[in-house]
């Protein structure tokens, strides 16, 4: 049975405490095995890909076959049905227009110095995409990182999936090739990352990685920081439903639902002031999980991770949600509106009852990459700025630094840094002389 508390209770504030601190992921040290991974992967580039994806995925390539062929990926594609294919489409679709929305502006002006200053924004190069392989992999996630990257201009678009045992999905094959990927190769797990991150003979390094992974993945990307940029190191799954009646139970039970079967770490709450509906929704998940094509990971979800929590009102609800800062946040209320504004921290809101975070995960068309583990408290998800830079600009004209120079000297000499100073002052000085270059 999932926790089950009342903000009313006197040890609340211990157990809403232990909640948050609650760990959902597996505690083994990765980082060593993670570590020689990479290491091998630059030392050996192609050929320590082939044995490792020998030994992990139980595939015997050639270095000439770690990347999908034209033909291999029509091909797979091909056996997508027309009504999937259709869906892919909608899908790509709607998280296009969205994302196109989010172009941000290059801004350009000359202030009241007479300086001209602004910024621009370009994108970077090329940009590799994670996308889990097998029975686990999502071509929801290509799509949700690729059109993206896609709108803000990147040139280059990788995508590493490993094939387990030779499994290729066809609907990753397909939102490849709906979201225009240059590259596709059949390699996963850290070396996937340290590939993309470093490059080898076959693989050319790229400027920033993206997507979701297992431990080995997200430990791979935090330690190729800084090499290449990367989106976030995300960890389990969650979502947080604040509910009042009248809402049907059942649909309730299936939004939380819809997080646990994700993973047997992901997590699902339920805030509600009404302690009927808190019993019903209950029951609800209860007879629900047995008929579910996941029911053993979503019923250890739930029993593990899970919790109901009944407050005194909405307004307290709300207050516990920026506490837990969720990555999806469902607002199941009569006036969802008026309760998103009182929500800071989430990583995104879905208001109203026919809102299920489930469609986001799909075609409603803002991004699915988001925040975990709280850390929608200073970080968002995923949008087409993740693959763009912003560069600053300025442009001195004599008069401005004449008006603005002797400042900066001032400044420089104050931290002990003559020669800033000196680069400036030598200017002002030609000035002074009526002497320009």
């Amino acid at each position: 049975m999932p926790v089950i508390f009342s903000t009313t209770d006197t040890d609340f504030e211990r157990r809403f405490a232990a909640l948050l601190a609650a760990k959902r992921e597996d505690a083994a040290d990765v980082g060593a095995a993670v570590s020689d991974i990479i290491d091998d992967v630059r030392a050996r580039g192609d050929a320590a890909l082939v044995d490792l994806t020998a030994r992990f995925d139980r595939v015997t390539l050639s270095p000439g076959e770690l990347r999908f062929s034209t033909d291999d990926i029509d091909a797979a594609a091909a056996r997508v049905s027309p009504a999937d294919a259709a869906a892919l489409d909608l899908a790509a679709e709607r998280i296009r227009a969205y994302h196109e929305r989010q172009l941000p502006r290059d801004e350009r002006w000359t202030d009241a110095a007479g300086a001209e200053l602004g910024w621009r924004w370009t994108p970077v190069s090329a940009a590799g995409l994670y996308v889990p392989g097998g029975q686990a992999s999502y071509p929801s996630s290509v799509l949700m990182n690729a059109i993206p990257a896609r709108v803000a201009g990147v040139a280059r678009l990788v995508v590493c999936v490993p094939t387990p045992g030779g499994m290729v999905n066809p609907l990753v094959m397909r939102a490849c090739k709906i979201a225009g990927v240059d590259e596709v190769y059949r390699i996963g797990g850290a070396q996937a990352i340290a590939a993309m991150a470093w490059g080898t003979a076959s693989i050319a390094p790229v400027d920033k990685i993206t997507g979701p992974g297992n431990a080995y993945v997200a430990a791979a990307k935090a330690r190729v920081f800084g090499r290449v940029g990367i989106d976030m190191i995300a960890g389990p799954s969650e979502v947080l439903v604040i509910a009042e009646g009248p809402q049907n139970p059942d649909w309730l039970a299936l939004d939380l639902l819809a997080q646990a079967e994700h993973d047997a770490d992901a997590q699902s709450i339920l805030v509600t002031p009404g302690a009927d509906l808190a019993r019903a929704v209950s029951r609800a998940v209860d007879r629900l999980v047995p008929t579910l094509p996941r029911a053993a990971i979503a019923g250890a979800s739930w029993r593990d991770h899970g919790a109901i929590i009944v407050t005194r009102d909405l307004a307290e609800a709300a207050a516990l949600s920026d506490r837990i800062a969720p990555e999806h946040l469902e607002l199941c209320v009569t006036d969802p509106e008026a309760l998103a504004a009182r929500c800071r921290h989430a990583g995104a809101i879905f208001m109203g009852g026919w809102t299920p975070e489930a469609a986001g995960d799909y075609v409603s068309g803002p991004n699915h990459v988001l925040p975990t583990a709280r850390s929608a408290r200073f970080s968002s998800g995923l949008s087409v700025i993740d693959f763009m830079k912003r560069t600053t600009l300025s442009r001195l004209t004599p008069g401005a630094l004449a008006a603005i120079g002797p400042a900066a000297v001032t400044l420089a000499l104050a931290e002990g840094l003559g020669a800033h100073a000196g680069s400036i002052q030598a200017r002002l000085d030609s000035l002074n002389e009526g002497q320009t270059p």
